[in-house]
C-alpha cells in the first residue's frame, strides 16, 4: 500500500529543517509524524504503542536542543521510530527491521543523530553522564539529554547513575518517559504553571540565591531546605531525584507542545543535573492502541483500519507457550514452584501463570541481576524458583548466576527464552552466548531441547535437579512435534541417536552432533548425505557414553547448535575427546565470531548456513571427496 502524501513532514530532512517552523506547523508535523508512524509500522511492523507515546516529545527534543550537536540518548530505544523519521530515515521506514534495513533501535553506524547504541534498558543515564563530562574535560559546550522511561527506572543501573550524576555536577538533562500513569487532574493548568515556573531563570536565581545566605545560618538551611522539599512534595513527587542532586521539573503533559517546549528550554539554559518528569500515553493518538497498548506493542504487520485480527488459521504452539502450560501445571503439582520475570509476563508466557497463582507469581521490575538474587533467596528457604527471562537478559545477572545461584549449588530453574536467532530486533537481543557463559559455570547444567514436546519434558527434568538448570529454546514455533500432555522428565544427561547411516557402511562414515532445534535441518540433510544424527539434547552434562560411541564407529564428527562456536557447544565435545584420548576431526557449525544482523530468522540461517542445505554444503566442502566417492559406490550398488 503506497504511504499517504505527508506535505510538511516531507520537506524535513533533518532536525535543522524542523527547528524553522512556526509552533503553528509544529502541531501539524505532529499529526502527519504520527501517521506516518502507525503506516509504517502496520506494513513492516515493530513497536508500536512506545513510538505512538513519543512523538511530542520527540519533536520537541528535536526543536529546543541543537541535535547532533547536543547529544540525545534514548534508553531502550524501541520508542525512537519518530526520531529516525525526522532524522534523514523517513525514507528507509519501509525496510525497518528487515534484513539489510534500519534498525528498530538506535545505532551509532547508521546515523550521526544516533549518538549511542540501545536495545537494553537502563543504560541512558550512565552513557549521558559519561558524554556530559566528557564534553566538560575537552572543553565543548554541548548539552546531553537521556530519555528513560519509567519502566527502566526500575532497574538498579539507572539508579546508580543518578547517584553519580548528582556528585559529578554535570550540564545534563535527565527526561523520565511516565507512560504507565494517566494524566491526572493535577497534571493540568496548575502543574504546568509549577514546571514552568520551577524551570525558569527567576526561580532558578532566587533559589541559588537564598541557599547561599542560608548556608551561612546552617540551621536555617536545613529548614528551608526541608520546607522546600515538602512543598514541592505536594504537587510534584520529585524528592526522591532531588536528594540524589537533581533539580526536578514536571511532571507535565508530554503531550502538550505548549507545555513541552517552554519547559525544555528553560531547562537548556541551566547549569547543572537537571530532572523533567513528562506523562505520556503509550498508543496515543491511535484509539486501539490506547485501549490495548500491550498489544500494540510489537504487532506483526495489520490494516490500521481493521486493527490486529485473530488469525484465520490456528498457529503453531509456540515454545513460549509451551513454557507457559508447563509452569502452569507443574504449579499445580508442586506448591513449592515460584515463577519470577523481570518485566516480561507477556514475552515470556506467564499471563495465565499469574491468574491462576497471582501469590507466587513475582514481576521483579527491568531488574536482572534481583531477579536472579531473589531467586537464590527463594530456593534457600525451600521454594523451587522458575526464572523466566530471555537469554540476552540473563547477560545482565551473569554474576549474580555464578555468585549466588551456582557457588550455593541451589536449585533454581532457568527458562531462557529467545536462545539462538531473535530476527527482527537483531543482535542485541540475540541469544548467541549462553551456552558457551553456562556451560563454564560449576554446578550449572544446560538442556537444549530440539522440540516443542522435548521442551516440555525437558523443563520438568530441570525441576527435579536439586542444583542449577538453565533450558535454552528459541523464539516461535518448533518442528510441529506433538506435545504429550504429561509431566514426564528425560534421562538424565542422555542424547539418543535419531539416524543412523545405512548406505555408506564402508567408507567415509560422518555423525552429526545436533544440540536443540537445528535437530532437524541436520536430520534434512542427513538423508541427503545418508549420515548418523544423533539429538544430544543435553550441553551439560555431555553425554560422553554417546559420543565415545559415535567416536569409535564413525570417521569424523559434525556438531551443529544456534549458538556461538567459540565455547560453545560443539567446544564441549572437542574437550570431552581430548579427555579421552580420542582423535578424530570435528566440523563446528555454529553462529559465526560476529554480531548477527536482524532480519527473517529462516534467511538469517540460511545465510549462516544453519539451514538443511547450509548443513549439507559444509560437511560435503570439509569431508567432501571421500564423501562423495562413497555415495556414489553406494547409489551404483543400491
Amino acid at each position: 500500500m503506497p504511504m499517504k502524501p505527508y506535505p510538511l513532514l516531507s520537506t524535513i530532512e533533518s532536525p535543522a529543517d524542523l527547528r524553522r517552523l512556526s509552533r503553528a506547523e509544529l502541531e501539524q508535523l505532529v499529526v502527519e509524524l504520527r501517521d506516518h508512524v502507525l503506516q509504517s509500522v502496520s506494513a513492516t511492523g515493530g513497536h508500536l504503542s512506545s513510538n505512538l507515546g513519543t512523538v511530542e516529545l520527540t519533536v520537541a527534543l528535536h526543536y529546543v536542543f541543537d541535535t547532533p550537536h547536543d547529544r540525545l540518548v534514548w534508553d531502550v530505544g524501541h520508542q525512537t521510530y519518530p526520531h529516525k523519521i525526522l532524522t534523514g530515515r523517513r525514507d528507509r521506514m519501509p525496510t525497518l527491521r528487515q534484513l539489510g534495513g534500519i534498525s528498530g533501535f538506535p545505532r551509532r553506524d547508521e546515523s550521526e543523530f544516533d549518538t549511542f547504541g540501545t536495545a537494553h534498558s537502563s543504560t541512558s543515564i550512565s552513557a549521558a553522564l559519561g558524554m556530559a563530562l566528557a564534553s566538560k574535560l575537552r572543553g565543548e559546550s554541548r548539552k546531553t539529554v537521556a530519555v528513560i522511561g519509567d519502566g527502566a527506572m526500575t532497574a538498579g543501573m539507572a539508579f546508580e547513575a543518578l547517584n553519580n550524576g548528582g556528585v559529578a555536577n554535570a550540564d545534563m538533562l535527565v527526561v523520565l518517559n511516565d507512560n504507565d500513569m494517566s494524566i491526572s487532574p493535577p497534571v493540568g493548568a496548575l502543574n504546568k504553571y509549577l514546571a514552568r515556573l520551577m524551570s525558569g531563570r527567576f526561580y532558578s536565581a532566587a533559589r541559588h540565591g537564598a541557599k547561599q545566605m542560608l548556608k551561612n545560618a546552617p540551621p536555617l538551611f536545613e529548614l528551608a531546605r526541608r520546607l522546600e522539599e515538602h512543598a514541592k512534595g505536594m504537587v510534584v513527587p520529585g524528592t526522591i531525584f532531588e536528594e540524589f542532586g537533581f533539580n526536578y521539573v514536571g511532571p507535565i503533559d508530554g503531550h502538550d507542545l505548549d507545555s513541552l517546549i517552554p519547559t525544555l528550554e528553560n531547562l537548556r539554559g541551566m547549569s547543572g543535573p537537571q530532572f523533567l518528569h513528562v506523562v505520556t500515553k503509550k498508543g496515543f493518538g491511535y484509539k486501539l492502541a490506547e485501549a490495548d497498548p500491550v498489544k500494540y506493542h510489537g504487532p506483526t504487520p495489520f490494516n490500521p483500519a481493521e486493527g490486529i485480527k485473530k488469525p484465520a488459521s490456528p498457529s503453531k504452539t509456540t515454545f513460549t507457550q509451551v513454557f507457559g502450560q508447563w509452569l502452569c501445571d507443574m504449579a499445580a503439582k508442586d506448591k513449592r514452584l515460584v515463577g519470577i520475570t523481570p518485566a516480561m509476563r507477556e514475552g515470556s508466557g506467564m499471563v495465565e501463570f499469574e491468574q491462576k497463582f497471582p501469590s507466587r507469581y513475582f514481576d521483579v521490575g527491568i531488574a536482572e541481576q534481583h531477579a536472579v538474587t531473589f531467586a537464590a533467596g527463594l530456593a534457600c528457604e525451600g521454594m523451587k524458583p522458575v526464572v523466566a527471562i530471555y537469554s540476552t537478559f540473563l547477560q545482565r545477572a551473569y554474576d549474580q548466576l555464578i555468585h549466588d545461584v551456582a557457588i550455593q549449588n541451589l536449585p533454581v530453574v532457568f527458562a531462557l527464552d529467545r536462545a539462538g536467532i531473535v530476527g527482527a530486533d537483531g543482535a542485541t537481543h540475540a541469544g548467541a552466548y549462553d551456552i558457551a557463559f553456562i556451560r563454564c559455570i560449576p554446578n550449572c547444567s544446560l538442556i537444549a531441547p530440539a522440540d516443542e514436546n522435548e521442551c516440555r519434558k525437558a523443563l520438568t527434568t530441570a525441576f527435579e535437579q536439586g542444583h542449577p538448570v538453565a533450558v535454552r529454546y528459541p523464539r516461535g514455533a518448533g518442528a510441529g512435534v506433538a506435545i504429550e500432555p504429561g509431566l514426564e522428565a528425560l534421562p538424565w544427561g542422555r542424547g539418543e541417536l535419531r539416524r543412523e547411516a545405512g548406505r555408506a557402511s564402508a567408507g567415509r562414515r560422518i555423525a552429526i552432533l545436533a544440540f536443540g532445534t537445528l535437530l532437524y535441518p541436520a536430520l534434512a540433510a542427513a538423508e541427503k548425505l545418508d549420515v548418523t544424527v544423533a539429538n544430544m539434547r543435553f550441553v551439560k552434562p555431555l553425554d560422553t557414553e554417546l559420543l565415545l560411541q559415535l567416536a569409535r564407529t564413525h570417521d569424523a564428527l559434525v556438531t551443529v547448535e544456534e549458538g556461538c562456536v567459540q565455547g560453545g557447544a560443539g567446544s564441549a565435545v572437542i574437550e570431552a575427546l581430548q579427555a579421552a584420548g580420542v582423535t578424530l576431526p570435528v566440523l563446528t557449525l555454529g553462529l559465526p565470531d560476529e554480531f548477527i544482523e536482524h532480519g527473517d530468522p529462516g534467511k538469517l540461517l540460511a545465510g549462516l548456513g544453519l539451514d538443511a542445505a547450509g548443513i549439507e554444503q559444509s560437511i560435503l566442502k570439509r569431508f567432501g571427496a571421500k564423501l562423495e566417492l562413497v555415495l556414489r559406490q553406494a547409489a551404483n550398488n543400491g
